[in-house]
């Protein structure tokens, strides 16, 4: 369950090549707007996107801006039967102005905010408190997301940590930027960043030590049992139920938007919790996702299959390079986030020869990342290269292409030629020998109505597999 301030995210997007003559300031000429969950509702979507179930439960206002959040909680996944529409009450909006460098770049250049930040009157605020502790013993975790809007007070935050422990669930909180914490008494998990943790703390925080003994010092006085600071490109400091504290360092990433990362952060906690994982685990994985939330730009939620993909990224060394068709999707989508490019080329690759090498080091040079698709044994079979071919198994054809440092990917098909894995793939660049000039090249059509391109790459003179084969049978020399 998500408790807590539900926003709605109004974009508006426009080309911004101009600056006013009335004002330093650049003139907007609007494009195009949508609308998206913002606050509470975005964590909701978060959490169903990495495979989860929630009900969110809050209040909005009875407006047709209300109206259009919830219809965007359901549509995003969340169950929205929680919320409930207040007479009388704004639902909080925040319109970005979002500028369009070269009419594709995204910037943001001004943020306007609308919203009701009254506490609740104590009657609403009795009806919220109700209704969440009814959803408690329903849900496996709580997480109560605190955007200052007068959702979150101490009295709700009692009610469901009393709750909570009666049914055996965590709560866990990411804070409003407060310099007291005092409404967040007795959570289980509070997950403040730097520069939260260095409001409560009165103090700036430089150092990992520092932060966690401030992460200490806020365990202690507020009766919370783990803290989980996210300290940016540095990662998390947990400091565990005992008091003692570790550093989990993350990827350094190209920071592209900071928008929605503690709400990233927060779902995966959620999720893995949920899922049965022990904190350290969830907070290694809660790095991931926020991680990869601030290389997007805008509130735009991390599904289970990037994290997977970053996952494997990251073992790639330890896994080798052969990939499953699945597994390839899932990875170069997440390279392709990174602004990478893909280049393809597949072949039989039976005995790796001086012109394998030369050409796939050539093909590499088309592109950030190489993806080679390699016939499998059947395949090779198929094309009526010979009763002895292949004469290496496709372990040991995929084992020899994977030792190259050129080749990224190695990925296996069954048919006799690419057509279907090219479509897989999606490459920016097909990539053959100049010898199928004219031949009609498998997936150019695809690739080139995708708008990639087709490079066809000469080949070294007499380096061929079928000549390696005859002189190895004839005794000649090479």
């Amino acid at each position: 369950m998500v408790v807590g301030d539900f926003i709605l995210d109004q974009y508006v997007y426009g080309d911004a090549e101009r600056i006013s003559p009335e004002a330093p300031v650049p003139v907007l000429r609007v494009v195009e707007s949508s609308q998206a969950v913002g606050g509470s509702a975005n964590v909701s979507a978060c959490i169903s996107a990495l495979g989860s179930e929630v009900t969110c439960c809050g209040m909005v206002g009875d407006d047709p801006e209300g109206e259009c959040l919830v219809a965007l909680i359901r549509k995003s996944g969340g169950d929205p039967s929680g919320v409930r529409l207040l007479q009388g009450r704004k639902t909080t909006i925040k319109t970005r102005m979002i500028g369009l460098a070269q009419h594709r770049h995204r910037q943001q250049l001004l943020r306007v905010d609308r919203e009701d930040t009254t506490p609740l009157s104590e009657e609403h605020a009795g009806e919220l408190c109700a209704a969440a502790v009814r959803f408690v013993s329903r849900v496996d975790v709580v997480c109560l997301e605190d955007y200052d809007k007068g959702v979150i007070s101490r009295c709700l935050v009692e009610a469901v940590v009393a709750e909570a422990r009666k049914s055996g669930k965590q709560v866990l909180v990411d804070p409003a930027r407060l310099s007291d914490y005092g409404r967040y008494r007795g959570v289980d998990v509070i997950t403040p960043n730097r520069a939260e943790l260095s409001l409560v703390s009165g103090r700036t925080l430089t150092t990992m030590g520092e932060v966690a003994e401030a992460a200490q010092k806020l365990r202690k006085d507020y009766d919370i049992r783990f803290v989980v600071a996210t300290v940016d490109r540095d990662g998390s400091v947990l400091v565990t139920d005992d008091g003692t504290w570790k550093h989990l360092p993350t990827t350094p990433r190209a920071v592209y938007d900071n928008t929605g990362a503690g709400d990233a952060v927060l779902a995966m906690l959620a999720a893995s919790l949920a899922a049965g994982a022990d904190l350290e685990s969830a907070t290694r994985l809660a790095n991931i996702a926020g991680g990869l939330e601030v290389e997007k730009f805008g509130c735009v939620p991390i599904r289970a299959e990037e994290i997977l993909a970053e996952l494997r990224l990251g073992a790639e060394r330890r896994n080798g390079k052969l990939r499953s068709s699945n597994e390839l999707v899932a990875e170069l989508a997440r390279r392709r986030d990174r602004g990478e490019t893909i280049a393809f080329t597949n072949g039989c690759f039976d005995i790796l020869h001086a012109g394998h090498v030369d050409f796939l080091r050539r093909c590499r040079e088309e592109a950030s990342v190489l993806v080679v698709g390699l016939n499998s044994d059947a395949s090779v079979k198929s094309l009526g290269k010979g009763p002895d071919r292949p004469v290496n198994g496709f372990a040991d054809r995929a084992s020899v292409l994977g030792a190259l440092d050129c080749v990224d990917y190695v990925v296996g098909f069954d048919e006799p030629d690419p057509e279907l894995l090219i479509h897989r793939v999606r490459p920016d660049v097909l990539v053959k020998g100049e010898d199928w000039a004219g031949r009609g090249v498998k997936g150019r059509e695809f690739v080139e109505a995708g708008g990639g391109r087709v490079v066809l790459l000469p080949l070294l003179e007499g380096r061929s597999t079928t000549n390696v084969i005859e002189r190895i049978r004839s005794g000649a020399p090479s």
